[in-house]
């Protein structure tokens, strides 16, 4: 029995969780995950009969295992295309045709969580959730005498393993023991996970150093419903100089089955810059600068009002690099591996699940998994 603890729920977790449970060899997954949801920044909320994506819009059909997993893999039904185009939109907020974004915009009429929903269907995993995880501890194997990992999980029943991990949540409770360990959340708060470990080896240090280094851009998000119906020849507008306070705007309802007949939801990002600025402002102040330049760029008045509005801060919303691999090779060494968008290098949800496979892949072969 390999015992494996991975810490966050996104799609990169989903993926490699799937791969692993496809292995020979018998596992036991834990996944601890610090929110209520499932699949981290592809997220899904709903209102009044209205479904829409407030993280990542949708899934690009840019890489060919990540079209197979959705298409034959996992079951496609409820499996949407956005086949209205992407328009742009410059720093003075003229609007031109078309850019180029001709490939398949998958989502779910269920959203886009229904990815790590179908995924982790697939395993056995045991998922707790708002669990916030604060530390990481290398041992012996040595389970705590408080009993906390024979209790939680089940997972101190194998017994004693020399080099094992243990996690350590914002309670105090003690999680593991584990053989490997994958590391989800967003590059800054890996880096304070990994400075954080209980661990004697420079390649923890080497690896804190090399993922604080991953750059994020933050983005803060507003929605908009309205009660009439939109009528643009486009699904989205995307600024392309990044000299706009906006940055994206995409109308949920030319996702079927997000929104009903005769309403309109707008996803609203704010550019970066913006977004650090205002973080921490009101959230009705930001909602009302960003309805305010929505109905601006949409040339459309009755846009300032919303019938009712949301909102989401994310941090860290998209990595604008990847990591050194040498720093994560070092580490999988010792059984610990990171994975997400952020390791690929490329901000877009199907880059994080084609590294979740590749990772879950790699435990196989590294770790002995797979006999």
């Amino acid at each position: 029995m390999t015992r494996i603890g991975i810490v966050g729920a996104g799609a990169a977790a989903a993926a490699a969780a799937s791969t692993l449970e496809e292995t020979p060899a018998e596992t036991e997954i834990t996944v601890l995950e610090k929110s209520r949801g499932l699949c981290g920044r592809a997220a899904t909320r709903r209102r009044d009969d209205v479904v829409y994506d407030y993280g990542a819009n949708y899934v690009k059909s840019d890489d060919e295992r990540v079209v197979e997993l959705l298409t034959e893999t996992l079951d496609s039904e409820g499996l949407v295309d956005v086949t209205d185009p992407v328009w742009t939109f410059d720093s003075d907020g003229t609007v031109s045709e078309g850019d180029d974004r001709d490939g398949h915009k998958w989502t779910y009429r269920q959203g886009l969580t229904q990815i790590a929903k179908r995924l982790f269907a697939r395993t056995d995993a045991t998922i707790h959730r708002e669990t916030r995880i604060k530390t990481i501890v290398r041992s012996d194997g040595a389970v705590d005498g408080s009993g906390d990992a024979g209790r939680r999980g089940d997972a101190g029943r194998h017994g004693d393993a020399d080099g094992v991990w243990h996690l350590e949540d914002a309670d105090g409770t003690r999680w593991g023991p584990f053989d490997v360990l994958l590391l989800n959340p967003p590059a800054p708060q890996t880096a304070d996970l990994l400075r954080s470990a209980e661990w004697d080896a420079d390649a923890c240090d080497d690896l804190a150093d090399a993922v604080d280094e991953v750059p994020f851009r933050t983005i803060w998000t507003a929605i908009f419903h309205y009660p009439f119906e939109l009528e643009r020849p486009y699904y989205a507008l995307v600024n392309t100089d990044k000299a706009h306070e906006v940055g994206w705007i995409g109308r949920e309802e030319c996702k079927p089955g997000h929104v009903p007949d005769g309403e309109s939801l707008l996803v609203v990002q704010a550019n970066h810059e913006w977004s650090v600025d205002r973080y921490d402002e009101p959230a009705a102040e930001n909602r009302e600068r960003l309805a305010d330049l929505t109905a601006d760029l949409m040339g459309d008045e009755r846009l300032r009002e919303p019938g009712w509005a949301d909102q989401q801060g994310w941090r860290y919303a998209l990595p604008e690099d990847g990591v050194a691999a040498d720093p994560l090779r070092r580490a999988e060494r010792e059984g610990l591996y990171c994975l997400g968008d952020w390791v690929a290098g490329e901000s877009r949800l199907h880059a994080a699940l084609r590294n979740g496979l590749e990772i879950g892949e790699r435990i196989g072969q590294e770790s002995g998994v797979d006999g």
